[in-house]
Formats: structure tokens, C-alpha cells, sequence
């Protein structure tokens, strides 16, 4: 990972619950390896505290060009997040116009030194379909689009949120097909109700990760109601966050992984403090034994909750998305070192959405990114 001054990289230590094995669906390939930096850029880089082997910050060396990298340790994933990834509009008419190789190039040194790279894809990536007439915001990006998401190195994305559905069926089935072509799981919306439920199970490093998604907004601008796209025994649609029911899925999906991750989309848009509801939900998730609940949709960062044995961030806020200012452009990428016990440690990385597209922050930016995390 691309080394940050010590002052705008926050560390946690917490332990979670460890859960039971079992069976696997996606394997991984080997860890990526960092792009490494020139020797002057290199900045002094602190160790946690309860792992430091001396007092003071360690300089990492230059390594030379024979030299390995240091493998993760058995048994621990290293986990990066973002908030809503939306490539529609002027995102999708530069992608058609310049290829998709430049949407991520502002923070992709730091995406490559993670093992497993999540995010909530906010759009369809569809040609086909007709936009929803009942909402005010309807986004579908071009197939090209998902070119971009595979070369940034997304692993797993959440389909579970108000706009996998805003061109229909045929575009959230282009959507998945296009996401299978280049390997990168979906999870939160499928083509029934036990589809939409399912969870998606990935090996890395001897360590089995399940993640779950639901959405639960509020009747959006013009009046539609997301729960009319809720998933059905007899329809596609989305998997819709309800307490009892994230707790019960929860629940059996501990016994087909280590470490449970559940994707929440909910919550009021420009809101800087969870709802109610927000609460309940990820709280629910918890009690059923995930280690780590990560957040979408408020469009703005959310405070971190430790709560029980398990992590709340409860919103990412945006990534890639137009059409935004102050504070919804300021924002951060979440990284985490997974294990048997859950979420060993996490830092955020600040970042900035600048024209629509991320950017790593500059010192000054990073302290009001943080400052808005509460840290």
C-alpha cells in the first residue's frame, strides 16, 4: 500500500467473532502487488501499536528490483471499500469517448495493494431497457463500463441499492452478465427472491469470506417506492433489508464462512449522521454474527460504530459520481486486515472526487476528510 503520513492514517485494533468453515464459491487469485514507489516519495510508516516491535516509526526501504513482497499473513485478507461507484451521464459519455482505463487511475496504486477490492455499483451497465418513469433519477452506464471496473480490480460489488433497477430486468440481467464475463461477483439482487439473498462465499489466503447486500431507502423524488423492486419467489429484483431477516441470513451464512460482510444500502441522502433505521439494520447484521458492516447512499461519510464483537461504517459515501460538492466529493477509501476474528485492524485513506472521478487527498484535504469521520 502507497505509505501515508502517520497523522492522516487512523488505526484500530478490535476483535471479532470467529466463525464456523465451510464451503467455498469464489477463489481468488494470489495477492496483488503493490506498485512501488520511487525512494524520495517513501513516507515513514507507523506499525499498530500492539504489534510495533520498537517505540518509533519504521522507514519501509526501497526494495530492490529482485525483491519478493511481503506475503499477507495465512490466513488474513487485506479488504478495501468504497462508496457508490454511479458511471452513467458524464462518467459514461467520457468512458465511451476515452476508454475506461482512466476512471480509477487517480487511486489505483493504492487499490493494488489489496487482496479484495468491494464497492456498491450504482447504475446498471445496460444498452437495453427503459428508465423508470416514476423516479427523478434513472442511471445507466454503458457496457463498456464494466471494463473499468475490472480493471480497477473489483472483486465483489453490491447490487442491492435504488438504482440496479432503474432500466428493469433486462438491464439488471445485462448488468450480472457483463460482471460474469470478467469475473467479479455481484451479490444483493438476482433473478428471484433466494437469488437475491444468496451469499456470495470468497477463499483468499485460507480465510472464507461471506458477503450479504440489502437496500432500504425512503420513497425518492417523484415518488417511487424501491420496495416494488424487492425480489420475489417468482421475480428478479433486489434483496430488501428488513432486521429479522438480515439477522436470519446472517445467521446461516455463518456456517459457510469465517467472516460475514454485509452491504447496506440505507439511510437519508446528505444526512452526516445514521438514521434509525440504519441503526437497526446494521446493528441486526452484527447480532447475527458479522464481523463488519459497510454502508451506502447518504452520498456523504458516516461515523465508524464498533458495536458488540463486530465494525459499523455507515456510510462510504461517493466514489465515482457527478454532479456533486462539497461534502458529498469528500471522501475515503476503507481498508481493513480480515482474520478467523473478524476486523484485526482498518485505517481510512482520504480521498477526493474530483469532475466525478477519485483522487487521493493532499495533506490538507486528508484532515478535513477525517475530521468529517469523527477521527
Amino acid at each position: 500500500m502507497p505509505r501515508w503520513p502517520a497523522a492522516f492514517i487512523l488505526v484500530v485494533i478490535l476483535t471479532a467473532c470467529t466463525q464456523p468453515p465451510s464451503t467455498l464459491i469464489v477463489t481468488l487469485p494470489p495477492p496483488r502487488v503493490a506498485t512501488v514507489l520511487p525512494a524520495a516519495t517513501l513516507a515513514p510508516t507507523l506499525t499498530p501499536t500492539a504489534l510495533r516491535p520498537t517505540a518509533s516509526p519504521t522507514l519501509t526501504p526501497f526494495p530492490s528490483a529482485t525483491t519478493e513482497p511481503s506475503p499477507t499473513p495465512s490466513r488474513e485478507v487485506s479488504l478495501m471499500a468504497v462508496g457508490d461507484l454511479m458511471l452513467a451521464r458524464a462518467i459514461g459519455e467520457q468512458i465511451l469517448a476515452q476508454g475506461p482505463q482512466f476512471v480509477f487511475a487517480g487511486v489505483q496504486s493504492t487499490f493494488d495493494s489489496a487482496d479484495l477490492l468491494v464497492g456498491n455499483l450504482e447504475c446498471a451497465i445496460s444498452d437495453r431497457g427503459q428508465p423508470e418513469p416514476r423516479k427523478a433519477y434513472t442511471f445507466a452506464a454503458p457496457p463498456i463500463a464494466a471494463e473499468a471496473l475490472a480493471l480497477a480490480g473489483f472483486d465483489v460489488l453490491s447490487l442491492a441499492n435504488n438504482h440496479a433497477f432503474d432500466y428493469g430486468p433486462e438491464a439488471l440481467a445485462d448488468t450480472q452478465s457483463l460482471l460474469d464475463e470478467r469475473g467479479i461477483a455481484y451479490v444483493g439482487a438476482g433473478a428471484d427472491e433466494t437469488a437475491a439473498h444468496r451469499p456470495v462465499i470468497v477463499e483468499h489466503n485460507g480465510l472464507r469470506l461471506a458477503f450479504l447486500a440489502y437496500v432500504n431507502v425512503l420513497v425518492e423524488d417523484g415518488g417511487f417506492d424501491t420496495r416494488r423492486w424487492t425480489a420475489t419467489a417468482d421475480s428478479p429484483g433486489v434483496a430488501w433489508a428488513n432486521a429479522d431477516r438480515i439477522r436470519s441470513d446472517v445467521s446461516a451464512a455463518r456456517a459457510e464462512a469465517d467472516v460475514i460482510i454485509v452491504l447496506l444500502h440505507s439511510g437519508y441522502e446528505g444526512r452526516l449522521e445514521p438514521s434509525p433505521n440504519q441503526r437497526q439494520e446494521a446493528q441486526a447484521a452484527i447480532e447475527g454474527g458479522a464481523a463488519l458492516v459497510l454502508g451506502a447512499h447518504p452520498h456523504v461519510l458516516q461515523p465508524v460504530e464498533h458495536y458488540q464483537n463486530g465494525l459499523i461504517v455507515y456510510s462510504l459515501g461517493n466514489f465515482v459520481f457527478d454532479d456533486f460538492g462539497f461534502p458529498a466529493n469528500y471522501t475515503a477509501i476503507f481498508s481493513a486486515a480480515l482474520t478467523p476474528d473478524g476486523v484485526r485492524e482498518f485505517n481510512w485513506i482520504p480521498a477526493i472526487v474530483e469532475a466525478g472521478l477519485p483522487r487521493l487527498a493532499t495533506p490538507d484535504e486528508a484532515s478535513r476528510v477525517l475530521a468529517m469521520l469523527g477521527q
